[in-house]
């Protein structure tokens, strides 16, 4: 009888420690689960619907956004561009126009 007392004893901060996480982890999944509903479904897709008049398909490449003259244009169908991601190109401050070299030019 003795033997089954200090086993039980013995175990009862394990089983304590034990308790308290589960009770920590479901108390956090409830707030997580509150925070995601009460979340503005709006928001959630902002980057993911960019204007079509803005996106553009090129061959070899992909899809783009943003101005593709532009010097700072990240050639990338998610970012336009370093300075200004989230656009739009028309009438950005930071728009500088490329510069194209011919194949004679970067032989001399």
């Amino acid at each position: 009888m003795n033997i089954f007392l200090i086993i039980a004893v013995a175990f009862l901060p394990a089983l304590f420690s034990l308790w308290m996480i589960r009770k920590s982890h479901m108390q956090r999944e409830t707030q997580m689960r509150q925070a995601t509903m009460s979340f503005p479904r709006t928001q959630l897709g902002q980057n993911s619907r960019l204007g079509l008049s803005d996106r553009y398909y090129l061959e070899g490449v992909g899809y783009l956004i943003g101005d593709i003259s532009c010097r700072y244009n990240a050639k990338s169908g998610y970012v336009r561009c370093a300075v200004n991601p989230s656009g739009p190109c028309e009438g950005c401050r930071y728009y500088e126009p490329r510069e194209f070299t011919t194949d004679n030019e970067k032989k001399v």
